[in-house]
């Protein structure tokens, strides 16, 4: 081992405390310009049962806060516990957030939080193993109009014959993002990153943030060789960080918090494997109970539609059979007028007996 693995909280956090590095990974990955950045505190009393909370990293410029989570380990509630480190990103503002002064009758003033300086989050969650099912190298999420979801998700408007019709409504959507009365573009200044170290190393993609994720892959497979490490020797920032790691690996408990770490994180492996494969049964067990609860449904479908068959089918020659009785009853009746009409009796009479209309008697003639 010639590094320590960056993707380590211990390390992690000694590489990150130096503030050029941090804000050249931001710089890099988010592709901005940051004049100056500052740390904040990264370790909170929230409630009484949630006791505390600690970012691996969190640190804010003039107009945004950033907070920075190195995740090793596999977590089944991984993406309910960051949505809470991201929301807590917001809900610590309050802490220090600045009073303004609202008139009130009779000359009387009073100090109220002024929610109008709340800065908006921006939280990256450095995924070192698991990638959420996704391929790309980081997923952002942010605050948007529900109208866009759906506009997005209704297939049915996704033809070619609809494309006047799709062209109109992106305008509608393009209106309602760019709308900043009131702040309200705050909202999607709010962002819930996760990027994924293994897809950025597989995608091999020229951004200016694979060499941070593609150095970490190299610290985490604890390569030996000093001459793999030649080509972030050419950045200072690289090279403050290769020093940093030297030292740690150096310090007196390393290897021995090395090797902790490692059998923690495979114990927790093990555990969220059991987790998973319980997940799994029980996805097994509610797909063959769905699936019969399907098939039971089907065959009640299916009896119900036979039965409606048979009803309709009975009803049907019902009808058929009245509807020979009549013919019959009718042609009884026309033969009987015949003979009545050849011994000479009377339409009058005729009618009388038969009940058939005058019309129909003369046309027997």
């Amino acid at each position: 081992m010639y590094l320590a693995p960056l993707n380590y909280d211990r390390f992690f956090k000694k590489v990150f405390s130096n503030l050029d590095i941090a804000r050249r990974f931001l710089e890099d990955f988010l592709d901005i310009k940051i004049e100056k950045l500052e740390f904040i505190p990264n370790k909170y009393s929230v409630t009484n049962d949630a006791q505390t909370v600690e970012f691996d990293f969190y640190c804010k410029t003039a107009n945004e806060r950033f907070i920075i989570e190195m995740q090793q380990w596999y977590k089944h509630d991984i993406v309910q516990r960051f949505y809470v480190y991201h929301a807590l990103g917001a809900a610590l503002q309050l802490e220090n957030m600045p009073k303004k002064i609202i008139p009130l009758p009779e000359g009387k003033t009073k100090k109220i939080k002024d929610y109008g300086e709340l800065m908006p989050t921006i939280t990256i969650i450095w995924m070192v193993h698991d990638t959420l099912n996704f391929t790309d190298d980081y997923i952002s999420y942010v605050l948007t109009p529900e109208y866009i979801t759906t506009f997005l998700q209704d297939s049915e408007q996704w033809t070619n014959e609809n494309c006047p019709m799709i062209l109109e409504k992106r305008k509608e959507m393009n209106n309602l993002l760019i709308n900043t009365k009131k702040n309200v573009d705050f909202l999607k200044r709010n962002k819930l990153i996760y990027a994924f170290q293994k897809n950025v190393v597989k995608n091999g993609k020229l951004s200016k943030y694979y060499n941070w994720f593609e150095f970490a892959q190299k610290t985490l497979d604890k390569v030996a060789d000093r001459f793999a490490y030649d080509k972030y020797r050419k950045d200072k920032i690289f090279c403050e960080m290769i020093r940093r790691l030297k030292i740690g690996l150096e310090e007196d408990d390393s290897i021995e918090y090395i090797k902790n770490y490692e059998e923690y994180q495979e114990g927790v492996e093990r555990y969220n494997r059991g987790i998973e494969r319980k997940q799994r049964e029980n996805h097994e067990k509610e797909l063959s109970e769905a699936k019969a609860r399907e098939e039971k449904a089907k065959a009640r479908e299916e009896e119900e539609r036979r039965q409606k068959e048979e009803a309709k089918a009975k009803e049907a020659e019902e009808r058929r059979q009245k509807e020979e009785a009549k013919a019959r009853e009718k042609e009884d009746k026309q033969k009987l007028a015949k003979k009545m009409l050849k011994y000479g009796e009377t339409i009058e009479d005729i009618i009388k007996e038969t009940g058939l209309p005058d019309n129909e008697i003369k046309q027997l003639k």
